[in-house]
């Protein structure tokens, strides 16, 4: 026994022309004005007639909403809209700062200047200390030095939460200052 069946491409999430079932809706015309209530038959006549699409553009209401448009043209604008606003977002991505409690002053601020490139492109960044060997018997050192590093970051940078210690690795996370705050 052979059973055929056919599924839709993409869900439109409108129901147009054909797909209508209700026995009566409010009509509105490509411009936008109020045509009234009438059975869908004669909406969907009217439609063929202007060579438009039927399509329900408010279904909960009593009777449903209609439009005349061409359903074409509205799924291709919306489409270049949402390409669009998905062009314009940014991505903020966690940068990662490594040092260890021995650094020295000029590697810090290499560190430093690196953390400050990745805060003013908008990233957040991640500033871990790693403790190796006796070096976790001196925490303090580490805690200190990575309170350091956020005051040095503090005029592009927010300290999101104070030096946290997870197994060997000690971090803190920075974020950028929002723009109004950075141009004081």
């Amino acid at each position: 026994m052979f059973v055929w069946r056919c599924f839709p491409i993409a869900n439109t999430g409108h129901q147009t022309n054909e797909e209508i079932r209700d026995k009566e809706v409010r009509l509105i015309s490509e411009s936008g004005e109020q045509l009234g209530i009438m059975s869908s038959q004669e909406a969907l006549r009217l439609a063929e007639e202007r060579s438009l699409d039927l399509v329900k553009i408010s279904p909960n209401a009593v009777p449903p909403v209609c439009k005349l448009m061409d359903y074409g043209k509205y799924r291709f604008e919306q489409t270049k809209r949402e390409k669009e606003a998905r062009k314009n977002q940014r991505v903020v991505e966690i940068k990662e700062v490594r040092m260890s409690p021995s650094i020295d002053v000029n590697d810090f601020n290499v560190k430093l200047r690196n953390a400050q490139k990745f805060l003013s492109e908008g990233n957040r960044c991640k500033v871990t200390v790693r403790f190796r060997g006796r070096e976790m018997a001196h925490t303090n050192i580490g805690q200190d030095l990575l309170l350091k590093f956020a005051e040095e970051c503090g005029e592009v940078a927010v300290m999101d939460k104070s030096p946290k210690l997870e197994g060997r690795h000690m971090s803190i996370f920075l974020s950028p200052k929002p723009a109004k705050d950075a141009k004081k």
